[in-house]
């Protein structure tokens, strides 16, 4: 890369910095225990709004996985997630009623979080649907990978966001507080993907799955990105650029092998498709709050008027880790 490219992204993290600083004015502190945090302790960050459902399983999977305290932003929930996070002993909650959009979709929230609670920490940032699957997470807690990855300087660790739908319908199923969604949301797509590497950030543009398939086949170029880099060992000089699709400086974006060989990788297990989602679809569109002026949500409300059943004969149903390690979708790499 030039020295005149390497130049403007450095200068590009820091106004995305900068950005962060102003932003933390956004935020109002609910509760701050990030007191309790250890040196060595693993972080997760998330942004949410509505997700009251979700978060007794969202929070006991990663706590079973390792994770040490939560930072979370709430975008003015009225659904009684701000009170449950507030019972919660690991958790340090900020809430804002400031536009999601205008903070770069949560971006410059939690890039002033990381900036300030989160450096020499190993960090998740991840949404309350998504669920990290990685290299031998049936026996080993996350700590054990993040152990290896700095036994082997590695800093940055990819994931393959990975949608997961039932079989039939989507309401046919009603998800219950606490339960395991994947209990209904057990199938995915184990092809139909596309990849390009974008020569900016060096980071690898994965599109494709049922969200293609489903609800952008007539403009496939406009579906969602599937590509994300949810774990990072976090420095105080680092910064997300656009979700956790990529991060600045741009090496940590080089989570894949060029010369032939795997890195080490995983997966998020994506519960987005559970009966909740028709309801969620249609609040987010008209907040008006999501990317490009909500197309996403655009083409999930004209779709979901045909009540769409995203299985087709094509489908896998989820086993473990090493079935998507088997299809390709992830690899443990080196890691033995």
């Amino acid at each position: 890369m030039g020295a005149w490219r390497s130049y403007r992204l450095r200068l590009q993290r820091k106004r995305w910095r900068i950005r962060a600083f102003r932003k933390r004015r956004e935020l109002v502190e609910m509760v701050d225990r990030t007191e309790a945090i250890k040196p060595s302790d693993i972080l997760v960050f998330s942004t949410l709004r509505n997700e009251r459902i979700r978060l007794p399983f969202f929070l006991k999977y990663y706590r079973d996985k390792g994770v040490n305290h939560f930072l979370i932003v709430d975008n003015d929930s009225d659904d009684g997630s701000r009170q449950y996070l507030l019972d919660q002993p690991d958790v340090s909650l900020w809430t804002t009623e400031a536009s999601y959009k205008r903070a770069r979709f949560g971006v410059d929230w939690l890039n002033w979080l990381q900036r300030k609670y989160a450096h020499g920490h190993w960090c998740l940032v991840v949404d309350p649907d998504e669920f990290l699957v990685y290299p031998f997470c049936d026996t080993r807690p996350l700590r054990a990978l993040t152990d290896w990855l700095d036994a082997s300087s590695i800093k940055s660790f990819g994931a393959m966001l990975l949608d997961m739908y039932p079989k039939g319908p989507l309401d046919a199923q009603p998800y219950r507080e606490g339960q395991d969604p994947f209990e209904i949301a057990c199938w995915f797509d184990s092809g139909n993907y596309t990849i390009e590497k974008n020569r900016k950030f060096g980071n690898l543009w994965i599109q494709g799955g049922p969200r293609t398939r489903a609800f952008f086949h007539d403009n496939p170029g406009r579906a969602p990105a599937l590509n994300k880099i949810p774990l990072v060992k976090w420095d105080r000089n680092y910064t997300f650029v656009s979700s956790t699709h990529m991060v600045l400086p741009r090496g940590l974006n080089l989570v894949y092998d060029e010369w032939g060989g795997e890195k080490a990788s995983g997966c998020l297990l994506h519960a987005k498709f559970l009966d909740t989602f028709t309801a969620k679809a249609t609040e987010e569109l008209e907040r008006k709050q999501h990317y490009a002026g909500s197309h996403e949500y655009r083409a999930y409300h004209q779709h979901l008027k045909d009540d769409p059943d995203l299985w087709c004969k094509w489908s896998e149903k989820y086993i473990n880790w090493r079935q998507l390690e088997i299809l390709g979708l992830m690899s443990k790499g080196n890691w033995a």
